[in-house]
């Protein structure tokens, strides 16, 4: 298998010149082959990351519309009840369709819509937060199907007087 070529270090080759080549290093299609595999892979880790990018940023839109929600039910809470019936007041800033800029910066991020029904003591409330991309919609249009109009907050309760 092995011939040798004699000298002081005991060099050893190959016999075969199919087996030399083999030990030579990679050839160009294989390692083309390698650099495709390879692109492949992180197309698909891109399109992971871009995907992951997507679900950060409606979680946090969730988030921050489920805290305008709950804004909105604290501050009917803290209304007195003579407030409370007189509610949405002009004077005191309220509506019951707002729009929303969160970060003071000239651009509307949500709708909120609040409903208010009185029945014996208590009211019912229930908050709507939407995207800002649904102001142009009518409001009984986002209240009769909301899920079809990127809902991204819905709260429910009961304040009773």
């Amino acid at each position: 298998m092995f011939q040798d070529i004699g000298g002081r270090g005991g060099e050893k080759r190959f016999k075969s010149p199919r087996r030399a080549r083999l030990r030579a290093g990679f050839t160009l299609i294989e390692a083309l082959i390698g650099m495709v595999i390879t692109g492949i892979a992180l197309l698909g880790m891109a399109q992971l990351f871009l995907i992951s990018i997507a679900n950060n940023t409606r979680g946090s839109e969730i988030s921050q519309a489920t805290f305008l929600a709950q804004q909105r039910i604290d501050d009917l809470r803290s209304l007195t009840d003579a407030e409370f019936a007189a509610f949405p007041s002009s004077s005191r800033g309220e509506s019951v369709d707002e729009q929303i800029d969160m970060n003071q910066d000239g651009t509307l991020d949500y709708r909120r819509i609040t409903q208010v029904q009185f029945s014996g003591h208590a009211y019912t409330v229930k908050v709507l937060v939407f995207p800002a991309s649904q102001n142009g919609v009518a409001k009984d249009t986002l209240l009769q199907n909301p899920s079809n109009y990127r809902l991204r907050a819905e709260m429910n309760t009961v304040i009773g007087r």
